[in-house]
């Protein structure tokens, strides 16, 4: 597995892994309104391309192939990982692990935060694991969805 800074060829990539767990992992949770209103609003090509060109979406590809991604941003007391997505297929092979492991690593003195929705138990078990506590819960940025726990890991 070679984790990397995605390019401008990755955009496609980068929003089929998206697109792909948002279809098999939010239904249930949110309904299919929300699942397409969040495909629409954050996995477009004008929504991803600024990260991609920032440096600050990274993938993890296997034989070639983009099997998860994760984008950050730093910001002044904190970096925010804001996505953090690995293909269904992929779930469990480490990939997501190891894009996160790299975004700790660039967060450098600095805790890292993310979100993730209420009714997403798997998420919370696996960053509760890695070292995140639950600090807060904070309405959802888009109409009718469920809050969003956010999480915090202290500075490596």
């Amino acid at each position: 597995m070679r984790v990397r800074e995605a390019t401008a060829e990755d955009l496609d990539a980068v929003i089929h892994v998206g697109v792909t767990t948002w279809r098999a992992t939010y239904p249930p949770i949110t309904g299919e309104a929300y699942v397409e209103e969040g495909i629409t609003k954050w996995w477009a090509p004008d929504a991803v391309l600024p990260g991609i060109k920032a440096g600050t979406v990274l993938v993890a590809e296997v034989d070639g192939q983009v099997v998860a991604m994760a984008s950050y941003s730093l910001r002044e007391d904190h970096l925010m990982l804001w996505k953090l997505y690995v293909l269904p297929d992929s779930q469990g092979s480490g990939a997501g692990g190891a894009l996160l492991s790299e975004v700790i690593a660039r967060a450098g003195d600095l805790p890292v935060r993310l979100t993730h929705l209420v009714g997403n138990d798997r998420a919370h078990a696996v960053y509760e694991r890695l070292g995140f506590v639950e600090t807060e819960k904070v309405p959802s940025p888009i109409d009718d969805g469920p809050e969003e726990i956010v999480m915090e890991r202290p500075a490596s």
